[in-house]
């Protein structure tokens, strides 16, 4: 009996140091994620492409595109003028809804010129997720098969891979937005939040489980709690 319990001790030893591993490792690995959701979006890879594609973003309470929605539609528009694709999709919100984020941009690029007929919008998503799927079902109608995904820098790492997940051939293309300027304590937050949602959307690409797991995640984010831990945060530093 003695021997059975030198044995099982070890074993359980074992047993904990291999599960300590696996979280460390695991720590590593969601650590040098979120360096690359960081990293990502800084380099411009904008190339020739079939459409351009507007990830949606919020819409201010008066219809007007919100901090994030504006450079989006702008840079989209600068790409669409310099020649790089003939026609922009937008996306994001309610389908027909005026003020979706879709339509907002729509109507946001046709005030900067660029012509109705090049404007596609499809609207009918409340993530990226969505997005993607929307933008691309547009896409396949028209026999598209290359995108230039327009976003926010921090944003284009998990746009560009479901994209590509798809079969399109997806070349980033960020938004203005200096991403050294944004306090380190939303960086960091918004880079595990997004290194969080590619892990989501690589375990559950599709079924019921991953929609309620988005819901899940976007409920978290609507009680204030990350806002609050990120103030903490700033607050102990």
């Amino acid at each position: 009996m003695r021997g059975v319990g030198q044995f099982l001790g070890k074993l359980g030893r074992w047993l904990m140091r291999a599960v300590l591993l696996v979280v460390l490792l695991a720590g590593v690995g969601f650590i040098l994620l979120c360096a690359a959701v960081d990293r990502f979006g800084r380099v411009d890879r904008t190339q020739p492409a079939d459409v351009i594609v507007i990830l949606g973003a919020q819409v201010l309470p008066g219809g007007e595109p919100g901090p994030n929605l504006l450079p989006r539609t702008e840079k989209a528009v600068q790409l669409y003028k310099d020649g790089w694709a003939p026609a922009i999709i937008t996306t994001g919100g309610i389908a027909g809804d005026a003020f979706s984020a879709a339509a907002v941009a729509g109507r946001t690029a046709a005030a900067m010129g660029v012509p109705e007929q090049a404007i596609l919008v499809a609207g009918g998503s409340n993530n990226t997720r969505e997005d993607v799927r929307r933008a691309v079902s547009v896409m396949r109608e028209r026999g598209w098969k290359s995108a230039l995904v327009v976003s926010h820098p921090l944003h284009l790492l998990r746009g560009t891979l479901l994209f590509r997940r798809a079969g399109i051939q997806a070349f980033p293309s960020p938004t203005s937005t200096d991403v050294q300027r944004i306090p380190l304590h939303w960086r960091a937050y918004y880079a595990a939040r997004e290194a969080g949602l590619i892990i989501l959307d690589a375990i559950y690409p599709e079924g019921e489980i991953g929609v309620w797991a988005y819901r899940l995640w976007y409920w978290f984010e609507s009680t204030g709690v990350p806002g609050f831990i990120a103030r903490l945060w700033r607050s102990l530093g």
